[in-house]
């Protein structure tokens, strides 16, 4: 790489990163300011927030940073491009390194995409799950006192007989009304929170789950041993998705080992491997507009930030609603983008010429 493309490199990523840092600091604190009802509410501390605001922002990243990305780009060529640098390396034949530039920008870019959405982002879900399971289990610890019902949270409610030192609890009854279609009752002779390899459980034993549906049909099954987990008391009804607090490299890892491979681990490790090629049809695309010199005086013109914007939103659009053959359906948005700024890029470069007809007079 010349001097021109690590000139060119530098001002690109330096654009990039200044738009990305306002980027991710007001979305830190938009997680902030959404989570302090959430952990003021469970008793927990400030550094509890803020950790859990930090864990969630790989996931916010993936979304934004490739237009981050874009915008840097179109920026800094625009900038170029009033400075005359632009005309200037297109003048002196400089078009590839420029090109160079660009996309090894490209690479980079989807480079660090790839890193969040295959270790990063699963990595934060997984810790993030850790340590709302140890809040809960807190909460629910905290919140059982003798003899006194205590709603958990809007239709859970609990009440036990005793509790000793070690924690041991007895006549455990608890009431879940958050499903409308059924209604959930839980008691138990006595119970203990502990953790497996699963999380933190609340271990009924000799005890009963019973049920009671919206057209009053009433069924009850009784145990000697039962782990209740503790989201399911102090969360939402929601499963999560396991797949997504693992790593892909935990997928491909299962998958060799053990000879089969899920639909669903493949969709996944598609989709993740899909954001790094959306950072390269965003870079073509804006390379497509910008990277060429305009003899235009300065006027009326769609800002480059447009054009980006509404190239994410085509892009999302068409990946979420037009479905391609195979894996295609998970990056079909993407690969629209990416044909139209090749096109565009190689008419632009003189690299396709339109064929020409010779007129003969009659």
């Amino acid at each position: 790489m010349n001097r021109l493309s690590r000139y060119l490199l530098r001002l690109f990523s330096s654009e990039a990163l200044a738009l990305f840092g306002v980027a991710a600091f007001l979305l830190f604190l938009i997680q902030c300011l959404r989570l302090f009802d959430v952990v003021s509410d469970k008793g927990q501390s400030v550094l509890t927030l803020i950790g859990q605001a930090v864990l969630g922002m790989p996931s916010l990243a993936i979304v934004f940073l490739y237009v981050c990305l874009g915008i840097g780009l179109g920026r800094t060529l625009r900038n170029l491009q009033a400075s005359s640098e632009l005309g200037v390396i297109h003048s002196n034949g400089l078009l590839g390194p420029l090109l160079r530039a660009i996309g090894l920008y490209a690479v980079l870019g989807a480079l660090i995409l790839l890193v969040l959405a295959h270790v990063l982002d699963p990595m934060g879900v997984r810790a993030n799950n850790n340590w709302s399971a140890s809040i809960a289990a807190d909460l629910v610890s905290r919140s059982m006192v003798p003899h006194k019902f205590t709603e958990l949270q809007d239709g859970v409610s609990l009440v036990i007989g005793a509790r000793d030192g070690l924690g041991n609890i007895t006549d455990f009854f608890a009431d879940d009304q958050r499903d409308a279609a059924s209604r959930r009752t839980y008691f138990a002779k006595s119970a203990i929170i502990t953790h497996d390899d699963k999380g933190y459980v609340l271990r009924l034993r000799d005890g009963a789950v019973q049920y009671m549906t919206d057209d009053q049909r009433f069924s009850q099954i009784s145990f000697a041993s039962y782990d209740l987990a503790m989201d399911q008391l102090t969360g939402s009804l929601d499963k999560s998705d396991p797949l997504a607090s693992t790593p892909s490299l935990d997928l491909v890892r299962d998958g060799l080992l053990s000879g089969q491979w899920s639909r669903d681990a493949v969709t996944t490790l598609w989709k993740r491997s899909a954001e790094g090629f959306r950072v390269i049809a965003m870079c073509l695309f804006v390379a497509a507009l910008a990277a060429f010199p305009s003899g235009r005086r300065q006027g009326f013109g769609v800002p480059i930030e447009i054009w980006v914007l509404g190239a994410a939103f085509v892009e999302r659009a068409l990946t979420s609603y037009v479905h391609g053959p195979g894996p295609l359906s998970l990056a079909s948005g993407s690969v629209v983008i990416a044909l139209i700024g090749a096109v565009l890029l190689a008419r632009r470069a003189r690299w396709l010429q339109p064929v020409g007809f010779r007129r003969v007079r009659a």
